[in-house]
């Protein structure tokens, strides 16, 4: 890949570009992969799977609401608007754990890696913090478990599986491709031949044969669109127009033609799908952004900062922001439709049930809010006893939200009321997957004086990979 030929880019005629602010940054050197055996522990604590608690067919059945119009692809909140919706699973009455894995064991405070199934089932694609991808049969059999460059913050993002294969983005800032039947390396590309990224915290989407990706830049904060070949990580175009550094993944609403994505400047960025003729651009926190430290000599102050990817439904973008709002935008041309305060900042990415038209998102002020995809209004709140940052799911009847009580909560999507909640070890930060009558999720690791600066951090425990089964 280093015979490349120059990438199209769109260049922002009334800002000033990215790369004018940045520096000259060397390449991090290449790390092996590998395949090997990892701990695992049952329910029971003996160390071999668990017996499978379901005789269905292992084939998902994928909905309308999917929101991938290939049956073939799976994505982080399951689609190309992420959703978080998944009709087809019932969750169970009550659950137990089935098995669970350390997996997690850096103190980076940003949401866990969530789980994701191959399109048949029998695999499932998780990746740590430390930089390792792991290939798990939902009994709990390790397939495969393969080291990456990423080893110093790992992996936030989620894979997109296509065709066979994983493609993630790691705090490296590099691009992987990894086979998920054998976990051998089909392509990287490299942080140096995306003009220096610092990390990719987004997950990436696919579209016929592209994926779509979000960067970040650490000199100054920034990020950028960027584009690659999914067959040989070929990146494609770029448009570096994003100020602060962005974590969400893109969303792709094919209705209205639009792919969008928040950052820590507070601003939602949107582009004309699939042509990428930028279209507009949304600020949250007022006019000029939310008071804050100021960063790229004034260019944007940072303090409103969007951290959850934008849920797509019937035209409009859902999403929330650290000013403690959660809004709803015209995604044809970025007007504001309503916004709903909480008290505490919304790091949380939202799950969309479609038809019923109600919008779930959580808020450090420690509450799950059900809200009218229409107007906005409140239809209930539940408190889970301390904030939420990963990312919601909502099934048939249920809502599914990890806290930082170190619970997994089932609450019930109309009313509210708590079903049953599940503990943990650590802080539960990935989106709760349902598959084939079990939840998969991870947590990050458990750490003493994390916050203490005077003390030295500890790693008490790593954040572990789980499965829960229903109770028979």
């Amino acid at each position: 890949m280093s015979d490349r030929s120059p990438i199209p880019r769109i260049e922002d005629e009334t800002d000033r570009s990215r790369r004018q602010f940045l520096r000259a940054a060397g390449v991090a050197s290449a790390a092996g992969l590998a395949g090997c055996a990892t701990p695992w522990t049952s329910a029971d604590g003996d160390g071999s799977p668990s017996t499978s608690m379901s005789d269905r067919d292992a084939a998902d059945t994928v909905s309308a609401y999917a929101s991938h119009p290939d049956d073939d692809v799976r994505m982080f909140q399951r689609g190309l608007r992420r959703l978080g919706y998944y009709p087809d699973e019932v969750v169970p009455d009550e659950v137990s754990v089935n098995w669970s894995f350390p997996i997690n064991n850096v103190g980076h405070t940003a949401a866990k890696s969530s789980p994701v199934p191959t399109p048949d089932g029998d695999t499932m694609v998780m990746a740590g913090d430390t930089g390792w991808v792991h290939g798990v049969e939902p009994s709990g059999e390790p397939q495969w478990l393969t080291e990456t460059g990423a080893t110093k913050l790992g992996f936030h993002g989620s894979p997109a599986i296509v065709d066979g294969t994983a493609y993630i983005g790691g705090y490296d800032g590099d691009l992987y491709a990894i086979d998920v039947e054998t976990g051998e390396l089909v392509w990287r590309t490299r942080s140096s031949e995306l003009d220096g990224t610092l990390a990719i915290g987004s997950s990436p989407a696919y579209y016929e044969g592209t994926l779509y990706v979000i960067v970040e830049y650490g000199s100054p904060s920034s990020g950028a669109l960027w584009t690659f070949d999914a067959e040989t990580g070929e990146p494609t175009w770029s448009d570096d127009r994003i100020w602060g550094q962005s974590h969400p993944s893109p969303t792709i609403d094919l209705e209205t033609g639009r792919i969008c994505a928040g950052s820590n400047d507070g601003a939602v960025y949107c582009w004309e799908f699939p042509s990428l003729e930028f279209a507009w651009k949304f600020q949250t926190g007022g006019e000029d952004g939310p008071d804050g430290e100021s960063k790229a000599d004034g260019e944007f102050n940072l303090g409103a900062e969007i951290k959850g990817t934008i849920a797509a439904h019937d035209g409009y973008g859902y999403f929330g922001s650290w000013d403690e709002h959660f809004y709803c935008l015209d995604l044809e041309d970025g007007t504001e439709q309503w916004s709903f305060e909480t008290d505490g900042r919304i790091m949380a990415n939202p799950a969309l049930d479609p038809e019923a038209d109600v919008v779930y998102t959580g808020s450090n002020d420690g509450y799950v809010y059900a809200l009218d995809c229409d107007t906005g209004e409140e239809l209930w709140a539940t408190d889970v006893n301390g904030s939420i940052i990963g990312a919601l799911t909502v099934t048939a009847g249920s809502v599914l939200v990890g806290s930082y009580d170190s619970y997994l909560y089932a609450l019930d999507a109309e009313t509210g009321t708590r079903r049953w909640r599940v503990e943990n070890r650590g802080h539960v930060t990935s989106a709760p997957v349902p598959h084939d009558g079990r939840i998969y999720y991870a947590e990050r690791g458990v750490f003493s004086n994390y916050w203490d600066d005077e003390e030295e951090t500890i790693l008490e425990e790593p954040g572990h990979a789980y499965c829960l089964v229903p109770d028979e």
